[in-house]
């Protein structure tokens, strides 16, 4: 059966790690077009500004505090929802954390943290928004947005756990969307993958690494993410790539593994490695980010549009102007020929 999505401005949305990154991001233009909020995060005051922010522009939200690595408290975002709301349509699961460093270096206690938020945050997260969209009879379907990475198809020295994280969250994805088609569930599930994105990510990271983590070019800017997020909560979508560079890379990676293998090993570990001694002691892999940021500073270049991830979200239009582009070459091509 074909499953229709509600358009953007008839929906409530449900985002964790909503007060940073990619999810302020989202959640600030998910209310821009008009969608009702539920945003979940670990920091109530980040939280309650942000819902102020929205509120005072003119939209709705409802915060609710949860730390997404215990099952409990992700339950409670659904009844927050249904009180508030009557419910809800699109489920983003978006919170999550990193580790850099060497994997002989860490300690196991930060491995299993790392977890509880970037893997188990949304494993609890998709069930609970499958089992809640299988009781759905309204004739619209309900959206699952997973967010996974490059990371989930090309492992990222000194980010070994997170790079394993994100594997994770990749099968589990897959095989979530294979089951809810197999019964009929009108539920769609997409798998997000940005490349390098520049938000506070790597600030808020663990780091046993003697100097400040960054993360490796090509960088692009956090609203990048944001739209294709909320394109695919109003578009069925199995899984959507943001930044041609990262899809290079996952690209790379599948047809020369090994090439990669070395590429990355000689390269990527310098690139994640600033000049700046380490000298943080806060990280959110313990503790709440508290500085509601979209954007983080970024010495190298970032990117403010990317041309494949505009086109990935029009398909029909891309593949229409690449044939075009094509016919126009091969005319070209024929007539140099004669000439």
């Amino acid at each position: 059966m074909a499953w229709h999505l509600k358009g953007l401005g008839s929906q409530t949305l449900i985002i964790t790690g909503a007060t940073s990154g990619i999810g302020l991001a989202t959640a600030r233009m998910a209310a821009e077009q008009g969608a009702r909020l539920v945003l979940a995060a670990r920091d109530e005051n980040r939280l309650r500004e942000l819902c102020n922010e929205i509120s005072l522009n003119g939209g709705q939200a409802v915060y609710v505090v949860v730390d997404v690595g215990d099952k409990a408290q992700v339950q409670a975002i659904t009844q927050t929802a249904i009180d508030t709301f009557g419910g809800f349509d699109t489920w983003i699961n978006n919170a999550g954390v990193s580790l850099f460093g060497n994997l002989l270096d860490i300690d196991e206690k930060d491995y299993h943290r790392l977890f509880d938020t970037t893997y188990w945050g949304v494993v609890y997260g998709s069930l609970e928004a499958a089992r809640y969209f299988s009781k759905r009879c309204d004739g619209y379907a309900g959206a699952i947005i997973n967010l996974g990475s490059i990371a989930s198809d090309q492992a990222i020295p000194y980010q070994g756990m997170y790079s394993a994280a994100k594997h994770a969250v990749k099968g589990f994805t897959d095989a979530l969307r294979m089951e809810l088609e197999h019964i009929d569930a009108p539920v769609s599930v997409t798998l997000i993958k940005p490349a390098s994105i520049a938000t506070p990510f790597a600030e808020h990271a663990g780091n046993v690494m003697d100097t400040e983590p960054t993360l490796p070019p090509p960088i692009y800017e956090p609203r990048i993410v944001a739209r294709s997020i909320l394109y695919c909560a109003e578009h069925a979508r199995r899984d959507m790539y943001v930044g041609g560079g990262g899809r290079l890379m996952a690209a790379l990676g599948h047809c020369a593994p090994g090439l990669m293998d070395k590429i990355m090993s000689a390269k990527v570990v310098d690139l994640q490695q600033t000049s700046q001694v380490e000298h943080r002691r806060h990280f959110a892999l313990q503790e709440p980010a508290t500085d509601m940021r979209e954007r983080a500073r970024y010495s190298r270049h970032v990117f403010k549009s990317s041309l494949y991830s505009r086109a990935s979200r029009h398909p029909v239009l891309t593949t229409t102007v690449l044939a075009g582009a094509l016919v126009s070459l091969v005319a070209l091509a024929e007539r140099r020929s004669k000439s």
